[in-house]
């Protein structure tokens, strides 16, 4: 049976180089936190429940964050530095054994595979640990990593305490290391503070192991991309746009044509079928599903919903959190959101917006309504200018149409309020009561014509 893997990720900073109120690990990047997508990677090479997440800076932001992933957590109450971060999950992890790998909420790029390659060289070994590394052409503001003649690590020195010759090394710490569990809880406690910052570094593990008759072994990586850590408004900018590069190759290698490629937002978690088509600047967000043969229009927004077979989304269209069947046809310009479910073969037509509404099979709204906490049968046509009045100042309140009815244009009905099956409204009604099936409703004034008023009207000016 294969050692348990605990991986603990150090996510306990507030990130003040980031200028944020908002703690470092909780800015997003790629459609999710820093943090989810180093849990994300840590679920690849064991289950949540051996993942534990130091916590500290807005502590219980970051735990509603990850409060559906099953991880744990550990709180940091003071800032120390790494080591002193590690020595907080001593007391929860040392009886377990196996192996601990250590690895930093701000370093969202680093993959599964490369964990599950640390993880294995470790396993391979009889060293006390491995770490990750990797050369980078300007390696400055790194520690560098000192190796001996058999190209295990002696030591990590910063690049404040770095002589020359030591400066000129490419080899740079990521700060990310798999250990022996038993060596790692038997050492860290001769972690000291002997430095300016009077902290706790994880990086002085390296030198303690060594004296203790133990090697640690180097992993490099060769893409140093995996490691490139957050610290700044333009280093996300930088992570975001490589995660956006990678998701839009993904489909676009699964049978997606995307137009322009490099104008669209395409989050990580976003699934798309074969042989569907996003226009250019479109964003596709969130946990958006779409389907086959459909089509995303330019500008269009779609953000948690889920789009069945051959859905058309015309240009410059708002999805939120909402629902669309098979061949249903939506914009331009339209607008659903707050749970709306359109269903199969219905049409949404510009300057439409539906709210929390249930839009029926076959059913038509074309142009200019707004369609609010509404039940509309199938094959319902709805004209132009309808209105349903859901809100009354205190509540919400709902609006039932039945089966192939017709709404004349300019209807303003006002909920609560149920209109059957196949009956008409016409235009220009305020419906105020209850409409029966096959009826015909009328709720307007009487029109009244005075013959030549305009004329004497012009005449006294």
């Amino acid at each position: 049976m294969k050692s348990p893997i605990n991986v603990v990720i150090l996510a306990a900073g507030l990130g003040t180089r980031m200028k944020s109120k908002r703690a470092k690990v909780l800015h997003r990047t790629g459609g999710l936190t820093l943090v989810e997508h180093v849990v994300n990677a840590a679920k690849a090479i064991t289950p949540p429940e051996n993942i534990t997440v130091v916590i500290g800076s807005q502590a219980e932001q970051v735990k509603a964050v990850l409060a559906h992933s099953g991880v744990r957590f550990v709180e940091q109450k003071e800032q120390k530095g790494t080591g002193h971060a590690l020595m907080m999950c001593r007391d929860s992890l040392a009886s377990q054994g196996g192996l601990v790998v250590v690895t930093y909420g701000d370093g969202p790029l680093l993959s599964r595979a490369t964990l599950q390659e640390l993880v294995d060289r470790q396993r391979g070994g009889d060293q006390a640990a491995t770490l990750i590394t990797t050369r980078l052409a300007d390696p400055t503001g790194y520690g560098r990593i000192i190796l001996g003649k058999e190209g295990d690590v002696r030591a990590i020195v910063e690049q404040k305490a770095a002589t020359p010759q030591q400066l000129s090394i490419p080899l740079i710490n990521s700060g990310i290391y798999c250990f022996d569990a038993d060596l790692l809880w038997k050492h860290i406690a001769e972690i000291g503070t002997n430095n300016p910052a009077h902290e706790y570094y994880l990086t002085d593990i390296v030198e303690i192991l060594n004296r203790a008759g133990h090697q640690v072994a180097a992993l490099e990586v060769p893409d140093s991309e995996e490691l490139l850590g957050i610290n700044t408004r333009a280093e996300l900018a930088a992570v975001d746009k490589i995660f956006r590069e990678r998701k839009v190759r993904e489909l676009m290698l699964e049978g997606v044509t995307i137009e322009k490629p490099e104008t669209v937002t395409i989050d990580c978690a976003v699934r798309i079928g074969a042989d569907s088509i996003v226009g250019p600047f479109a964003q596709i967000l969130g946990k958006t599903e779409i389907g086959e043969d459909c089509r995303i229009g330019s500008c269009s927004i779609i953000e948690n919903s889920k789009l069945a077979d051959r859905v058309n989304v015309a240009p410059f269209t708002s999805i939120a959190d909402s629902q669309v069947e098979t061949d249903a046809q939506i914009g331009p310009f339209a607008r659903l959101r707050g749970g709306a479910h359109v269903g199969a073969g219905a049409h949404i037509g510009n300057f439409v917006e539906l709210k929390n509404t249930q839009f029926g099979a076959g059913a038509k709204a074309n142009h200019l309504a707004y369609l609010g906490d509404a039940e509309i049968g199938d094959k319902t046509n709805i004209g132009a200018g309808t209105i349903t009045c859901n809100y009354d100042g205190v509540q919400k309140h709902r609006t039932k149409i039945g089966k192939e009815a017709f709404v004349g244009s300019n209807s303003t009905l006002v909920a609560p309020i149920e209109i059957g099956d196949e009956s008409y409204i016409g235009a220009g009604s305020v419906i105020t009561d209850a409409v029966p099936k096959d009826a015909l409703a009328l709720g307007r004034a009487r029109q009244v014509v005075k013959q030549g008023w305009a004329a004497k009207r012009k005449k006294k000016k």
